[in-house]
């Protein structure tokens, strides 16, 4: 397959090279990925704003946007190859419940939709992983798996994967899971404040619900690799809107 390779920590990152070397194997893949970090910035684009691309060989181009600039610039304008598939990661921490609404490594991979396969998001809950080839290995086979898959169940989703910090040795096996819903998170640490001034640092996300079915993030407690189906078509098939267009207009 022709795999396009992006992600939210960087071109450099160690994550993106790891599964870099591992998908290398068997595939030709294009890193089209940030020249910085750019963590929490969802699928935002740099909208009106000049991006600076720097090829730095066939296979290499880092971008001054954002990690969706990386996605839909590489698929429109620097790739003349065919993809097949849009992989964003390997991102170090997680990405489970409803942190996915801002992510950015599931943000670009929001751009491969239309894609032979349904795009991939990868993540360890480590930001030190005790294997970070294990899990670039793993995630190549289960990427394999996915592709191979051919259901219309998931076609035009997103496929987002989460690894606990796991070794060969201790791996469980996969749980296919809807995601967590968090609840509220802890007040935003206060980091300086003057007269008229205050500035504020985001914390942790807040803690997953415990919900009377498995999750990703009870998947990633119990020592097993999450997999979830994410649907980003914003239209509930279910919601009646004729009976809310009646209701307004009466």
């Amino acid at each position: 397959m022709n795999i396009l390779l992006t992600n939210d920590d960087g071109f450099d990152a160690e994550g993106i090279n790891a599964i870099r070397k591992s998908l290398e194997k068997n595939h030709n893949v294009f890193v089209v990925a940030p020249e910085k970090n750019c963590s929490g910035l969802s699928a935002s684009i740099s909208y009106m704003k000049e991006i600076e691309i720097r090829k730095e060989s066939e296979r290499l181009y880092i971008v001054s946007g954002t990690p969706a600039d990386c996605a839909y610039i590489g698929l429109l304008n620097l790739l003349n190859d065919e993809i097949d598939l849009l992989v964003s990661g390997i991102n170090l921490g997680a990405n489970i419940g409803n942190d996915v609404l801002y992510s950015g490594t599931v943000g670009a991979a929001l751009g491969g939709r239309k894609l032979k396969h349904p795009p991939i998001a990868i993540s360890s809950c480590e930001y030190k992983p005790k294997s970070l080839e294990f899990i670039a290995n793993k995630s190549s086979e289960i990427i394999e798996l996915v592709t191979a898959f051919d259901a219309q169940e998931i076609s035009n989703k997103v496929v987002n994967i989460n690894f606990p910090d796991i070794e060969e040795a201790s791996y469980k096996g996969i749980k296919v899971v809807p995601i967590a819903k968090r609840d509220i998170p802890p007040t935003p640490d206060r980091v300086n404040e003057s007269s008229n001034i205050q500035s504020f640092r985001y914390a942790a996300s807040g803690t997953p619900i415990k919900e009377d079915f498995m999750t990703d993030a009870e998947a990633i407690r119990l020592g097993y690799v999450s997999l979830s189906l994410l649907d980003y078509e914003l239209l509930d098939p279910n919601f009646n809107m004729s009976e809310l267009e009646n209701f307004i207009n009466e």
